[in-house]
Formats: C-alpha cells, structure tokens, sequence
C-alpha cells in the first residue's frame, strides 16, 4: 500500500537530483489505487465537516499535484536524455529507471529526431524537398460535383468552404473565377 508519505519522498527525491530515479515499476497503479480510495472517503458526503473528510480532501489535493510535479520532472529529464542521445548516439542511459510508457516515448522521439535529423541533412545536402502536388484553395461559388483528371468524382463544395485538391484541377477553378488560392 502506498502513502501520501511515499509519493512525497518519490517527487522530493526526482525534484533535487538529476538523474531518473527509480521508483518501483508498479508506482502509477499503487498512486491510482491510493487516489481512488482517498476520493471515496472523500466523496461521503454524510459528513463534510469532519476532520478525517477534511484531512482526506487536502491529502488528495496534494497528493494529486505531487504526482503530477512528479511526472513533469521525469518528463524533463526525459527530454534532456533524449537530446544528449541524438547528440551522442548514446540512448541508453538510465532506461533502467524509465517506466515502461516512458521507454517507449523515449524510443518514438527519438525515431521522430532521427527522421527530423535525415531530412535535414538532405536539405543541406541538396536534395530539393518535394514540391506538394495539392493546393489549398477556398470556393468563391458552389461547385458541383464534378469528375477529376483521374476520372474520380469530387464536390461538390460550397462557397466559403476549404479544400485541398491537385495544383491542376486548382489551376482550373482559379481561373474561372469559382476558387481562390488560401495564402498561408
């Protein structure tokens, strides 16, 4: 059973050190099970002015923002790791001490900064991005359904709606008046 003690020491513990710290892998569940409960005692509403209710309420208040200040912290020390990795290609330090949701937010933002890192040396690189094979456009005036350059049918649109649709087909309603280019 975990105590509002126990969620204290594991927030002052994470708030004055720089490193994750371990906690217990079963930590969140105990920290629900004991949130719940202190809502149940908290929620009897036969007596709202006793001090145990009283107490209760406060503990839960607190306990709440503790966990929460707790999740933060580790979170920011997450995200410093997961710097220092992209940077030295080191990427498993203190995995140890990362609950399981953490491990895999830990390995999705770094195959995000991977495929950021990539795309950025092929832009220094040279290689052209590509161009987008749509246009934004919004609608002047209804337009029917219609059939497209690939023979799929499309709209109808009315006017002021928005619609991203190929740069030829764009072209085509633009300059006949029933669609304009949205500036972004």
């Amino acid at each position: 059973m975990i105590t509002y003690k126990d969620i204290y020491e594991a927030a002052r513990k994470e708030r004055y050190s720089e490193q994750l710290q371990p906690i217990a892998k079963n930590f969140v569940v105990k920290v629900a099970k004991y949130l719940k409960e202190k809502k149940e005692i908290a929620s009897k509403e036969d007596d709202d002015f006793s001090d145990v209710v009283v107490k209760t309420k406060k503990q839960l208040e607190n306990a709440g923002i503790l966990f929460r200040e707790l999740m933060r912290i580790r979170r920011k020390k997450l995200l410093n790791l997961i710097l220092i990795a992209a940077e030295t290609g080191i990427s498993k330090q203190d995995f140890d001490n990362m609950f399981a949701f953490e491990k895999s937010l830990f390995e999705e933002l770094m195959k995000s900064i991977d495929v950021s890192d990539k795309s950025l040396n092929e832009t220094l690189n040279g290689k052209k991005e590509e161009e987008s094979k749509n246009e934004l456009v919004v609608f002047n005036n209804p337009v029917e359904e219609f059939v497209d350059l690939d023979g799929n049918k499309m709209g109808g649109f009315d006017k002021g709606q928005i619609a991203n649709i190929p740069k030829e087909i764009a072209k085509i309603l633009i300059d006949g008046g029933k669609a304009e280019v949205v500036e972004g």
